[in-house]
């Protein structure tokens, strides 16, 4: 059986703050508009750690059946390359966290909405369903998402437009169009992480038949699209600031910016695809921080 240490480097917790900063820009948009309520943000956090450790256990999953995650692979040993974890162990581990983190959805829902919103109940289900399905498919079976190239536009409204304006949404029970703004600088930052990746997977890739746009527009290519990413992300940020101007502190989030920059001129002189890997974490705790500061900026 499965050590307790084996299924905790399965679920990548490394891979959270990434995760978490969607809700948290959505927590703090609700907070300076004065409808937070503490419940609703518990469940959201309970609820986006179901979905990311979903999404890592069938990533482990999906790579390491398809012979994906071999010793030509640059990043960390994941459980069934190792043989930490057998593949049927993996796949209950998936049917399970998928139940209980559906279960907590329901319950947000519930808490969120109450009785007299059965219709966003009902359509913000459908949403943790198609959230599950998404983890999953990025690269399980034969037709996986991810294994063709569109995993970028999955990561970008997932983990941008959906967290940022879905978190929202569960405070506010209203969409003002600015907060796609900050969604949209959140989603382009976690494209930029699975860029990275991809980035430094390439080669291992390409040689699995895993189809990234990485693979698929080459490397030097890639870089540009980062740069793109990165900018674009700061752009949008700044443009929610200037609409919505209303103190000073708005700009905190350029502080997030001096080590983003810096990550930024690190994957300019790249020219080893192992030497990326550092750079995952830290645009990742990068892109954290620059959702703590955005919202920070929002009360003070």
């Amino acid at each position: 059986m499965a050590s307790l240490k084996s299924w905790l480097k399965a679920a990548r917790l490394r891979t959270l703050p990434l995760s978490l900063s969607g809700i948290i820009i959505g927590a703090f948009l609700a907070a300076s508009q004065n409808v937070f309520e503490f419940s609703i943000f518990l469940l959201s956090v309970l609820t986006t750690v179901g979905f990311q450790v979903i999404s890592n256990f069938a990533n482990d999953y999906g790579d390491g059946v398809k012979g994906t995650d071999n010793e030509e692979r640059i990043g960390p040993i994941r459980a069934l390359q190792s043989g930490e974890i057998t593949p049927e162990q993996m796949l209950n581990a998936i049917k399970l966290t998928g139940i209980i983190t559906m279960i907590i959805a329901i319950i947000l829902v519930i808490v969120a909405f109450g009785k007299e919103h059965v219709v966003y109940i009902l359509l913000f289900i459908f949403l943790g369903l198609a959230s599950i399905v998404a983890a999953i498919k990025y690269t399980v079976g034969d037709k996986a998402y991810g294994y063709s190239g569109y995993g970028d536009v999955f990561v970008f409204l997932f983990f941008g437009v959906l967290s940022v304006c879905g978190s929202y949404f569960l405070y506010a029970k209203e969409l003002d169009y600015t907060v796609l703004f900050p969604s949209f600088s959140i989603g382009l930052l976690s494209v930029g992480v699975l860029n990275l990746n991809n980035m430094r997977d390439r080669i291992s890739d390409e040689k699995a038949g895993k189809r990234t746009l990485v693979v698929k527009i080459g490397n030097e290519f890639a870089k540009y699209y980062h740069y793109y990413l990165i900018v674009a992300s700061f752009l949008f940020a700044f443009l929610y600031t200037a609409i919505c101007y209303q103190s000073p502190f708005q700009y905190l989030f350029l502080l997030a910016y001096i080590p983003i920059g810096k990550h930024f001129f690190t994957v300019y002189r790249n020219r080893n695809p192992k030497d990326l890997d550092p750079e995952l974490k830290k645009l990742a705790l990068s892109t954290c921080l620059f959702a703590l500061l955005f919202g920070i900026g929002l009360i003070l």
